[in-house]
Formats: C-alpha cells, sequence, structure tokens
C-alpha cells in the first residue's frame, strides 16, 4: 500500500510538473522605439541576444498617432512564431502595453518608459510630476521635436557628443496627438512586467518612472543612466531582457 501511495505522489508530481515541463522557450523580442528616436540605438542590444540564441526584431514606428504605431507593432508581432518578450522605450512603453494584448506576449520589458493605465495619455502622465527638463518643443504643424541643441545634455548626457549631435539633427519628430490620446489597454496589469529606472534621466523624471513602474507591480533594475540607456548601457538592459525571457 506504501509504494501505492508513492507511487500516486509520484504520478501527480509529474502530471502537475508537465506544463512547465512543456512550456515552450521564449526566443522572440520584439522592441519598440520611443518618440525622437529610430531603432538604430538597439544595435548592440541586438547583437548580444542574438549571441544567447534569439531572434530580436525592431518594430519601426511611424510616430504618426498611437494608433498607427501600436498597429505598426502588432504587424511585426503577428510574424512572430513563438511567444514573445516586448520591450518598450520611452513613449514606446505605451505602445507595448497596447499591443502586448496578444497571447503570445508573455512579459513586457519597459525601459525609461511611460506606462499610463487605461484612460490616460501620455502627456497625462507626464504632467503628473515635475519635469526634469523643457527641451521637448511643439512645431506649427502639429509635431513635437527635441531642441538640438539641448539633445545632448537632456537625452543622452552619458554618450558622446558626436553622437548625441548627429541624433539630434535627424530625429523623428511626433505628434501632438499622439501624446493626447487616451490609452485603451494595459498589457502590464496582468502579465509579468520588468523595467529598466534611468537614475540620471533628464527627459524623464526618474520620480515619474519609479512611480509607475511600482505601480505596473513591475520587477524594476536601477541604472545609472541617462534617458538612452539602452545604448549606453547595453549589458544592463540585455540581461533585463533575458531575466523576462526566462521567468527570472
Amino acid at each position: 500500500m506504501k509504494a501505492l501511495r508513492t507511487l500516486a505522489a509520484s504520478a501527480l508530481a509529474l502530471a502537475l510538473a508537465a506544463p512547465a515541463l512543456h512550456a515552450e522557450a521564449v526566443k522572440n523580442i520584439v522592441i519598440v522605439s520611443g518618440s525622437f528616436v529610430d531603432g538604430s540605438g538597439w544595435r548592440v542590444i541586438h547583437d548580444i541576444l542574438t549571441q544567447q540564441g534569439y531572434k530580436v526584431t525592431v518594430a519601426a514606428q511611424p510616430h504618426t498617432s498611437l494608433d498607427d504605431d501600436i498597429a505598426a507593432a502588432r504587424e511585426i508581432l503577428d510574424q512572430q512564431v513563438g511567444p514573445v518578450v516586448l520591450v518598450g522605450h520611452s513613449s514606446g512603453g505605451a505602445v507595448i502595453s497596447a499591443a502586448g494584448e496578444r497571447a503570445k506576449v508573455k512579459a513586457l520589458v519597459y525601459v525609461s518608459a511611460l506606462l499610463p493605465d487605461v484612460g490616460e495619455s501620455l502627456a497625462q502622465v507626464i504632467g503628473s510630476r515635475p519635469a526634469p527638463s523643457d527641451s521637448v518643443k511643439p512645431t506649427q504643424d502639429g509635431h513635437l521635436f527635441v531642441d538640438p541643441a539641448r539633445f545632448h545634455t537632456d537625452v543622452g548626457a552619458d554618450l558622446p557628443e558626436n553622437r548625441t549631435n548627429f541624433m539630434a539633427i535627424s530625429q523623428v519628430p511626433a505628434t501632438v496627438a499622439a501624446f493626447n490620446t487616451q490609452i485603451w489597454a494595459a498589457a502590464w496589469r496582468h502579465k509579468p512586467s520588468y523595467a529598466i529606472l534611468s537614475t540620471e534621466d533628464r527627459a524623464l523624471s526618474p520620480d515619474l518612472q519609479r512611480w509607475m513602474y511600482q505601480r505596473a507591480g513591475a520587477k524594476v533594475t536601477e541604472v545609472k543612466a541617462s534617458h538612452l540607456a539602452y545604448i549606453s548601457q547595453p549589458d544592463q538592459v540585455a540581461k533585463v531582457i533575458d531575466d523576462a525571457a526566462n521567468g527570472r
């Protein structure tokens, strides 16, 4: 009888463990860039993760409207075979919060990012805390851009000036409408979330980042870096993405 009970207990343990044993490994990483920049800054992280066996894709953002950005991210998501970790930088945090409402998205990684809740806009969340700088300027045609003269100081102070100077004159303007659009989904409410908090950020308040990350229940990693932490600290950011893929 004791042997039968032992056998039954072993069978039950195996049955309970079966889903974990057969869980599909996450090998797809989809990255969504924030406003004012393109995806080229993720090259080093792409190389790190690719060498670790991941398939990395950067979802190019039109920055024409929030819905257009979400649609662009979802188009890339739909091309992935198997589970995905979705990564968003800056305003890309709002994009992945909505686009992440796909069953294949297993975890979200926020890098110096905005995490509006349902019914909130980017502008509303940004305005809820004192801003560390005022270098974002509007244009007459309804766009926003970072003052090129202040791009290095306020966006990427821990990068060489020749790099930030080029980024400043090649930036991708965002629309005022995108920042005023209320988000209609927040995947961080029910999916594992990881976050990079840039403690030297002058583009997005570190205090605001901390508050948003705590509200989302994210696992937070603080990095001494500017708003462009993914460029200046690629190893640390890549490690958080790897942790998210492995549920650590």
